[in-house]
Parts: structure tokens; C-alpha cells; sequence
């Protein structure tokens, strides 16, 4: 007759008064623990700066790049239709705020058959702009709540005679941060960095 195995059993206690851990099953010390919290916090303050740097620049650029979207489309629209279209400030998505120079509160493009920067009965709005979700401020030079282009391709606006400058600063406000779109009087567009020029505006 075989005689059974008897095993140990690894979680009596010794005669020490010490417990024996399985193999393979072993705790961590606090010394360890302290040097990888030390560990994490430093990464953590090396990386935090860069994330915010890189958030903040797709965001402005994700912002600015929409109204210049919207703004290649209604002059190339113009252009296609023979018809004026117009991109205006709008706060409620069907009609133009007049006045308004707060382009982060949202804005409309639509036919503007007549020229008038304002949705009249029959004008079609083509394309709708929501406000920005952050504190973001897009504000326009000269006055500007709205740009019309005609056939031709021309920007122009009742407040604007050669051109416009809509000036975008994240929050917080930094000069890396800043963009501008330029729109010439001819309905060219470009972005802008802070303190470049073009057109005879600056970038600010």
C-alpha cells in the first residue's frame, strides 16, 4: 500500500510567529511604493505642460480653419452660382447677429441674393457654425459681422472697404496661441500667426 504525500501546508505559521507566503505571492515594500509615485509625478509634470500645448493647438487650429472652410466655400459657391453669399455672425443658426463681431458665438453662410448681409425670405442657408463649447474669443476688426462675396469672388462688407481681420485668442491668451484669419478685399484668405502681417494688417 502506497503511503500518502502529505504537503506542507504553506500558510501555517512558523514557530517564529511569522506567517510563510506561497512562492510567487510577495508584497510590495513602501520604499517601492514611495519611488514609483516619485516616478509617476515626475512624468506627470513633464508631460502635463506638453499635453495642454498640443490640446490648446489643435483646438485654435480646429477653430480658425472652420470659419476659413466656411469661408473658401461661400466664395467658391459665388463663384459656381453667380450669385452673392454671405458668412455672417449668428447666435441661433437661421439668422445674422447684427452688429455682432463675436464670430466664436457661431455663424451662418447662406445666398444672400440681395447683398444685404441679412436671411431675407428666400435666401437658403447652406451651412451652419455652432459657438465654440470653450471661452475662446474670435473677434473681427473693423466692425465686421458679416463678409459677402459676389460672382466675382470679391469679399466685401458693410464695414469693410479693403479687407477684414478676424483675430482668435485661446484661453488663456498667449502669443502662441493667437491666429488671425485675413480676408482681402479680391476674397483671399489666409491664417496668420501672432505679429504677421499681411495686407496691411497685423496679426495681434
Amino acid at each position: 500500500m502506497v503511503s500518502p504525500v502529505i504537503r506542507p501546508n504553506l500558510h501555517t505559521s512558523r514557530r517564529d510567529g511569522r506567517r510563510r507566503c506561497p512562492p510567487g505571492q510577495r508584497g510590495i515594500t513602501l520604499l517601492e511604493m514611495v519611488t514609483v509615485m516619485g516616478i509617476v509625478a515626475v512624468l506627470m509634470a513633464i508631460g502635463l505642460p506638453t499635453y495642454k500645448y498640443v490640446t490648446n493647438a489643435n483646438r485654435v487650429a480646429a477653430e480658425v480653419n472652420g470659419l476659413l472652410g466656411d469661408m473658401q466655400f461661400a466664395r467658391a459657391e459665388a463663384i459656381k452660382e453667380g450669385s452673392t453669399v454671405t458668412v455672417c455672425v449668428s447666435s441661433d443658426g437661421a439668422t445674422c447677429s447684427p452688429g455682432a463681431t463675436t464670430w466664436q458665438n457661431g455663424w451662418i453662410v447662406f445666398s444672400d441674393v440681395n447683398a444685404d448681409g441679412t436671411v431675407d425670405a428666400g435666401d437658403q442657408i447652406l451651412r451652419v457654425q455652432s459657438a465654440f463649447a470653450g471661452n475662446d474669443t474670435f473677434i473681427a476688426s473693423n466692425n465686421a459681422s458679416y463678409v459677402t462675396f459676389n460672382r466675382e469672388g470679391f469679399a466685401s462688407s458693410a464695414d469693410v472697404a479693403n479687407g477684414t481681420l478676424i483675430t482668435l485668442h485661446a484661453t488663456p491668451a498667449s502669443n502662441s496661441s493667437t491666429r488671425c484669419l485675413n480676408v482681402s478685399l479680391v476674397g483671399l484668405m489666409a491664417v496668420q500667426t501672432y505679429n504677421q502681417s499681411a495686407n496691411g494688417f497685423t496679426c495681434t
